[in-house]
């Protein structure tokens, strides 16, 4: 199959992305419609910054927040499919109640241990990501003797407890920024064709993330070319999903490589 794009939806005042907070929910709903029409397969509503150093919220501020967002986007666009980022089982499960469809969990469920056994018992698909620490001591934590022995290591024995779980629609995600130097995310980027050893689809998350902005000295705003060139890297790597902020742009890369004929099926 092609690749599929993944709009970010932020119900957040602090995304690091400033264009992305959204707290209105009719600009939520602008937003859901101009990604879907777009040709968004997914929409990834959260309401967690999980930008380095973000503060701290109770599990009952982002229920408030996220879910009547997530029921009033079900309405509105029945037919799309909502995944809910967060690293909290009882946000999931309230979140998959209230429609959405797949949990995106940067914590690898490291941050909640009845993730993996909500997960199961609900049933939907998961994205399990690669993290050290939580979004305050990430920084602090991107240190590695091997950095691919220890992400493959990482990964297998929480798909082996997601298994145990009687969860099986598992996504990988490298969690590029999330306790990783620069460096480290383009040795990952320039390899990720290399965790196409689990036989799992993989979704890359690089949407104007700091990889970019910094190395081109410029800010979250000014990265959208940036962005565009490491997706199409990624997408040469097969990956499954992109996950942006810029849907138009993110579909334009794979209608160029079709158009190209370039090897993008996974």
């Amino acid at each position: 199959m092609p690749p599929a794009i993944m709009g970010i939806i932020n119900v957040s005042p602090d995304s690091f992305y400033q264009k992305s907070r959204m707290i209105k929910q009719t600009d939520v709903l602008k937003t859901a419609e101009t990604m879907l029409s777009s040709g968004a397969s997914f929409l990834d509503i959260g309401g967690y910054s999980s930008r380095p150093g973000a503060l701290d919220i109770t599990k009952k501020e982002e229920i408030l927040r996220i879910i009547p967002v997530i029921k009033a986007v079900c309405k509105a666009f029945p037919e799309s499919i909502i995944s809910v980022d967060t690293f909290r089982s009882e946000v999931a499960e309230r979140a998959i109640e209230a429609g959405a469809s797949m949990v995106n969990d940067i914590s690898g469920g490291q941050l909640d241990k009845k993730m993996f056994e909500t997960v199961g018992r609900l049933q939907v698909p998961y994205i399990l990501m690669h993290m050290r620490g939580n979004p305050k001591t990430m920084k602090t934590m991107a240190r590695y003797n091997n950095l691919f022995k220890e992400i493959v290591v990482y990964l297998n024995k929480r798909i082996i407890e997601l298994l145990e779980c009687n969860v099986s629609d598992i996504f990988l995600d490298v969690g590029f920024g999330f306790a990783k130097t620069i460096d480290h995310n383009y040795e990952l980027l320039k390899n990720l064709s290399y965790f196409n050893m689990f036989g799992l689809p993989l979704l890359v998350g690089l949407s104007r993330k700091s990889m970019i902005y910094k190395t081109l000295n410029t800010d979250p705003e000014e990265a959208l070319n940036g962005t565009t060139v490491l997706n199409t890297i990624a997408v040469l790597n097969k990956a499954s999903i992109l996950r942006v902020h810029d849907v138009k742009e993110a579909i334009e890369i794979l209608e160029l490589l079709k158009k190209g004929e370039f090897d993008i099926l996974n």
